[in-house]
């Protein structure tokens, strides 16, 4: 069985939201915390870093060029090179309790962020959506922290995570790709690690980041977990499909509160995997906008 290698020497504070760009044949994350978005071309190794003034949560490649970018007190479109155009909307939560983390694109090339709840009393945080004439919408609330955005191969199931209350969920979806009623695909117990962001496969498998768990798992349309892969730190935070025939997994993980003798003894944390899986992922395409 393969296992997971560096990518490169980097470690950061809370790498998230990896996404691979075929036509560059480069990996972009996320440093949330520090308030950057970073490209790695695999080619070259060249390694580039745009910072923004807030925490960036989670973001998209624009079909136009540039990022959709969801910042702790809003949405914006920007350049290529990250400076901001355009505000699509501000943040419906509160941005002090509550910012941006995972999100991704839709088939249609639809934009969707969530939040996180920070003080952790309630479930205070939403998901939403990025309709492509820049049109926002509230489409679930009763969250934690939403993590784990996915849709199935056959667009009738998007899938979510709330990494808190140890759960994933799936939605059905209409023709047009709006969402039912959300329902219960799997529980987690204490000692398994909690769902955090994730990936689906052609077969319509879904790959997760089991955060506080050491390694990610492979997850039937049934929810029974098929195989696990170890990695060498405890939180891994989303895992991407990308490479030529998109049958490499991207893993990001964190140091984010570790203190210094765990960030000594497990000095990858925070730093990006790769493993060479036998199924190919689905393709994560650009934000359109219209």
């Amino acid at each position: 069985m393969a296992e997971p290698q560096v990518l490169f020497d980097y470690t950061g504070h809370l790498p998230e939201c990896p996404t691979w760009s075929e036509s560059e044949n480069a990996l972009y994350w996320a440093d949330i915390l520090e308030g950057e978005i970073h490209r790695y071309h695999l080619s070259s190794g060249q390694h580039s870093v745009l910072s923004f003034h807030e925490e960036v949560g989670c973001f998209a490649l624009r079909e136009k060029g540039g990022f959709i970018v969801a910042m702790r007190n809003a949405i914006w479109l920007t350049d290529k090179h990250g400076l901001l155009q355009r505000k699509v909307c501000d943040n419906p939560s509160n941005p002090q309790l509550a910012r941006f983390n995972d999100g991704g694109t839709d088939h249609l090339g639809r934009f969707y962020a969530g939040t996180f709840w920070g003080p952790g009393d309630y479930n205070g945080a939403m998901l939403m959506r990025i309709d492509n004439d820049l049109t926002p919408k509230v489409i679930q609330c009763d969250i934690h922290g939403h993590n784990g955005l996915a849709f199935s191969p056959d667009r009738q199931w998007m899938m979510t995570s709330d990494t808190p209350n140890r759960v994933i969920y799936r939605t059905p979806l209409e023709e047009e790709g709006e969402p039912g009623a959300r329902e219960v695909f799997r529980r987690f117990e204490k000692g398994e690690g909690i769902p955090d962001g994730a990936a689906m496969d052609i077969e319509g498998c879904y790959w997760s980041a089991l955060f506080d768990g050491w390694r990610i798992a492979r997850f039937s349309p049934r929810g029974e977990q098929l195989e696990e892969y170890r990695l060498p730190v405890r939180c891994p935070t989303m895992v991407c499909f990308g490479g030529d025939d998109m049958k490499t997994l991207f893993i990001t993980t964190t140091r984010e509160n570790m203190d210094r003798d765990e960030v000594t003894k497990y000095p990858l944390s925070g730093a990006i995997f790769t493993l060479p899986v036998s199924v190919a992922g689905m393709k994560k395409g650009p934000f359109i906008e219209r």
